[in-house]
C-alpha cells in the first residue's frame, strides 16, 4: 500500500501540515506528487495537493482513510515547484497551501480550443453532380456548402457557417451521407498579434559582445554566479539578453524573461518575436484562463522555449530551464503584495540553484541591494556606460518651480518646457510627459480650515475625477464632489496637483494641433489597451504621450527627443526609507526615454527641490555618485542592504486590538535573549493605517543576519499559533527586505 502526504486546500495555520491518506489500487496510476486530489476531511470533502508518497504509514493502517479520487480538471504541480513553495514558506512566512497556490498560476485545466474544417469526401466530379441534384430538389443550404467546397477545397467550419449562413443540420446531413468530412484539430490560444516579419540578428558592439561572451563562457564552464548588467538607458541590454538566450536554446534548454510591468510587454515581445519567432510566448494577468492554460501546456510540451512576463512567469513549467533574465531589476513590482510576500529576484536565484540555471539581471539603476551584492562579489558585475548605436544621453535641465511662480507662471508647464515642446512639434519629433498621478486632480481640501476630504473607510484622501466624483483608489469608495466643507461650512473648496487628464486638457489648450495620447491606469483597463496605445505612439499617430510611471520604464521610441517630468517631487516624501532611491530611479528612467535615435534629446525636470541629491544625480545619470551618497545614509540608519530588515504587519478590524497584539509581538522578541542583536522598532501605525475599515500596525526588525530574521519569523509564528484565542481575528504578514 502506498500513502500520500496531502496539504489540504485551506489556508489556516492549524492545518499547515501534511495529512496522510491511503492510495487505493484504482488510483495508483493516476496519483503522483503534485496531483490535486479529493479527500475526506472531517465531515466534509475537500481538495488538497499530494506533496509526498511513501510506503510507511504514520499511524495504524486501519485508521488511515483512502483518497476519494483525483480532482476534476486539476493541473498537476511540478515536484520542483513544490520544493520552491516550501522554500517560500520558510523564507517569507506563509502556510504551505498559500505558497503552493502562488507557484501554480494555472490551477485548473481548460477545455481545448478546437478548429473544425470541412472537406469533400467525394471527387469534384461527383460533387458537381450532387450539387445539381441539390439545386433540383431545392436543398439550398447543402448546395451552398458543396459550391464553396468545389471552388475553395477544404474550408474552416465556422467561417463557412457564418459566411453562407449554414445551420449545423445541413453539415450533419452531408456528413452522414458520406459527401463531406468534418475534421477537428486542437489549437493553442497563443496569438501574439504580431504583424512584423522576423529581422536579421543585430550585430553587437564590442562592449556588448564582451559581456555576452563572458556570461556564455561562464555558463558553459558551469559558473552559475548571478550576473548584474548595469547599463545606462539605451545601452543595449536587451540585445545581450537575446544573444545569451540564443546560446541557451541551442543547448536544448529554455529561458524565462521577467519584466516588471504589463506595459512593457508589447515592445519586449515584439523584439523577441522578431528574433526567435513562434518559440516565444507571454504570460500576464490580462490573459484569459484558456490562454494561460494553453501557454503553460505549450511550455510543458516544449512547443515554446522563451516565456516573457511579470514575476509569475517564474513558475512556467519548463522541463529544462537554463536561464532566467530579470530586466529592470530595480522595479518594486517584483515584490509580491500578497502572502507570501516573495521577491522575484531572490526566488529566481533559488529556482536557478534548484535547476542548474543562470540568472542575469539588468538595469540602468540597479536596486541598492543588487549593486551592494555586486560590489561585495556575490553577483558578477558588468557595465555598459555608453548608449548603443547612434543614441546619446540627453541634455537635462532642472527647472525650479518656485522661480516659475515668482515669474507669474502658474501653468503646469515651465517656460523652458513650453519652449522645447513648440520646437519639437515644429520639427515633427515626439514628446513624452510624465506625471506620477492619475485622475483629474489631486486631493480636495478646504482653503479656510485645511480639512482634507478623506475616504470614510481608509486613511487616505479622496481624488477628484473628471466626472465630478470623488474616488478612493484603495477600496473603490466614491461620492459626489463636495461644495461645502463638512467641518467648518466654508464654500472655499479647492484641489491640489494635477492629474494626467488635466495635463491632457492643458496640452489641447496650449497645442491644439498636436495629437495627444494618455496612458495611465484609467486608460489601460482593456486587455489590449497597453499595446494599442504604445503601437499608436510607435507608429507616430500621436505627437505627445502623457502618462504615469508606466510610460517611462523600458520603452524605446527613437523619435522621442523630449521628455518632461512635470513634478519630480512626488515620490520624495513617501514614508519609505527608499524614497530617494525610488525618486532617482524614476527620474533616471524617465530621462532615458529621450534621444535614443539619431536626433539628440532633451529632458526637463520640474521640481520644488532642485538641490536634492537624488534629483541632481538623476539629471546627470550618475548612479555611482548617488549610490555612494545613499549608502552612507543606509549605514547610519542600519537599513538594507547594509542590514537585513523584516517588517511585520498586524491587521484587525478593531484598532485597540491591533495595537495591543502588535505590542505583544514586539515585546515577545524584545525580551528573548536569543535575539539580542536585533533592533526592534515599533509598533506604530502603518503608512496607511486604515484601509477598508481594517487597521494596520507595523513592527520592524533589523539584523545583520537574514537567517536570524527568519528565526524571528518562526518564533513569532509559533507564538501566534500557541495563542490562538488572542490572535484569532488578526492577520499577520511578513515582509523581508
Amino acid at each position: 500500500m502506498k500513502y500520500a502526504g496531502v496539504i489540504v486546500d485551506i489556508s489556516h495555520e492549524k492545518l499547515d501540515k501534511t495529512f496522510q491518506y491511503a492510495i487505493p489500487d484504482e488510483l495508483a496510476e493516476s496519483v503522483d506528487i503534485g496531483t490535486r486530489v479529493n479527500i475526506p476531511f472531517g465531515s466534509t470533502r475537500r481538495t488538497g495537493y499530494v506533496v509526498e508518497i511513501t510506503d510507511t504509514p504514520e499511524i495504524e493502517p486501519d485508521r488511515i482513510k483512502p483518497l476519494a479520487g483525483v480532482a476534476a480538471r486539476s493541473v498537476p504541480i511540478d515536484e520542483r515547484m513544490i520544493k520552491l513553495a516550501y522554500w517560500m514558506k520558510t523564507n517569507y512566512g506563509s502556510t504551505v497551501i498559500r505558497a503552493l497556490q502562488t507557484v501554480i498560476p494555472v490551477k485548473d485545466s481548460v477545455k481545448n480550443a478546437v478548429k473544425r474544417t470541412v472537406s469533400l469526401a467525394v471527387t469534384k466530379d461527383e460533387a458537381v453532380l450532387l450539387l445539381q441534384e441539390c439545386f433540383a430538389k431545392r436543398r439550398s443550404a447543402q448546395a451552398r456548402v458543396l459550391d464553396a467546397l468545389i471552388k475553395d477545397g477544404e474550408s474552416d467550419y465556422s467561417l463557412l457557417s457564418c459566411k453562407l449562413n449554414i445551420s449545423p443540420s445541413a453539415f450533419k446531413t452531408l456528413e452522414q451521407k458520406g459527401i463531406i468530412n468534418i475534421g477537428s484539430t486542437t489549437v493553442y490560444r497563443n496569438s501574439l498579434h504580431v504583424s512584423e516579419d522576423k529581422v536579421a540578428v543585430r550585430f553587437l558592439n564590442p562592449e556588448q559582445r564582451c559581456i555576452s561572451e563572458d556570461i556564455i563562457f561562464g555558463y558553459d564552464s558551469g559558473d552559475m554566479t548571478p550576473c548584474l548588467i548595469k547599463g545606462v538607458t539605451g545601452s543595449g541590454k536587451t540585445e545581450i539578453y537575446m544573444e545569451i538566450i540564443e546560446h541557451i536554446i541551442k543547448k536544448g534548454r529554455e529561458a524565462i524573461v521577467l519584466i516588471p510591468e504589463i506595459a512593457l510587454t508589447y515592445q519586449t515581445v515584439m523584439r523577441f518575436y522578431r528574433r526567435f519567432g513562434d518559440i516565444v510566448s507571454v504570460i500576464n494577468s490580462r490573459l484569459s484562463n484558456g490562454e494561460k492554460y494553453d501557454r503553460f501546456c505549450m511550455a510543458r510540451e516544449g512547443k515554446i522555449k522563451i516565456m516573457i512576463g511579470p514575476r509569475s512567469a517564474l513558475f512556467t513549467p519548463f522541463k529544462n530551464i537554463g536561464l532566467i533574465v530579470m530586466d529592470e531589476e530595480h522595479e518594486s513590482a517584483y515584490q509580491s503584495e500578497n502572502i507570501p510576500r516573495y521577491h522575484a529576484r531572490e526566488t529566481a536565484i533559488e529556482l536557478a540553484r534548484m535547476t542548474g540555471a543562470k540568472v542575469v539581471m539588468g538595469s540602468a539603476t540597479p536596486s541598492l541591494e543588487a549593486f551592494y551584492r555586486a560590489k561585495k562579489g556575490t553577483y558578477k558585475l558588468y557595465r555598459l556606460d555608453r548608449r548603443a548605436g547612434e543614441g546619446r544621453l540627453p541634455a537635462v535641465d532642472i527647472v525650479d518651480l518656485r522661480e516659475e511662480l515668482k515669474k507669474g507662471n502658474r501653468s503646469m508647464f515651465s517656460g523652458r518646457l513650453t519652449e522645447l515642446m513648440r520646437d519639437r512639434l515644429s520639427k515633427g519629433e515626439q514628446i513624452m510627459l510624465f506625471l506620477n498621478r492619475r485622475g483629474y486632480r489631486g486631493f480636495v481640501n478646504c482653503r479656510d480650515c485645511g480639512e482634507v476630504i478623506e475616504c470614510p473607510h481608509c486613511a487616505v484622501s479622496l481624488t477628484l475625477h473628471n466626472n465630478r466624483m470623488l474616488k478612493c483608489h484603495y477600496c473603490g469608495y466614491e461620492q459626489e464632489a463636495v461644495k461645502v466643507c463638512p467641518k467648518c461650512g466654508s464654500k472655499h473648496i479647492g484641489t491640489f496637483k494635477a492629474g494626467t487628464q488635466m495635463v491632457e486638457e492643458e496640452l489641447h489648450r496650449y497645442f491644439p494641433d498636436a495629437a495627444v495620447l494618455r496612458m495611465d491606469a484609467d486608460t489601460t483597463k482593456g486587455k489590449e489597451s497597453h499595446g494599442d496605445i504604445l503601437e499608436k505612439f510607435a507608429s507616430k499617430k500621436a505627437d505627445i504621450l502623457v502618462g504615469t510611471q508606466m510610460i517611462v520604464k523600458g520603452h524605446d521610441f527613437p523619435d522621442v527627443t523630449l521628455v518632461g517630468v512635470l513634478l519630480a517631487d512626488g515620490s520624495l516624501y513617501s514614508s519609505d526609507y527608499r524614497a530617494a532611491e525610488n525618486t532617482f530611479e524614476l527620474l533616471t528612467q524617465a530621462a532615458g526615454r529621450a534621444g535614443r535615435g539619431k536626433n539628440p534629446g532633451n529632458v526637463v525636470i520640474q521640481t520644488y527641490n532642485p538641490d536634492n541629491y537624488s534629483i541632481v544625480h538623476a539629471s546627470r545619470q550618475d548612479y555611482d555618485s548617488f549610490y555612494e551618497e545613499e549608502i552612507v545614509y543606509r549605514e547610519l540608519m542600519d537599513y538594507p542592504p547594509v542590514s537585513h530588515m523584516m517588517s511585520v504587519r498586524l491587521s484587525s478590524p478593531d484598532e485597540n486590538e491591533a495595537e495591543r497584539l502588535s505590542a505583544l509581538v514586539a515585546g515577545a522578541v524584545r525580551v528573548s535573549e536569543s535575539f539580542e542583536n536585533t533592533r526592534v522598532i515599533g509598533p506604530a501605525d502603518a503608512p496607511i493605517h486604515k484601509i477598508n475599515d481594517i487597521f494596520h500596525k507595523m513592527i520592524y526588525y533589523k539584523n545583520k543576519s537574514r537567517d536570524d530574521l527568519a528565526r524571528i519569523k518562526d518564533y513569532i509564528e509559533a507564538y501566534i499559533k500557541n495563542n490562538p484565542r488572542l490572535f484569532g481575528g488578526c492577520l499577520v504578514q511578513f515582509d523581508f527586505r
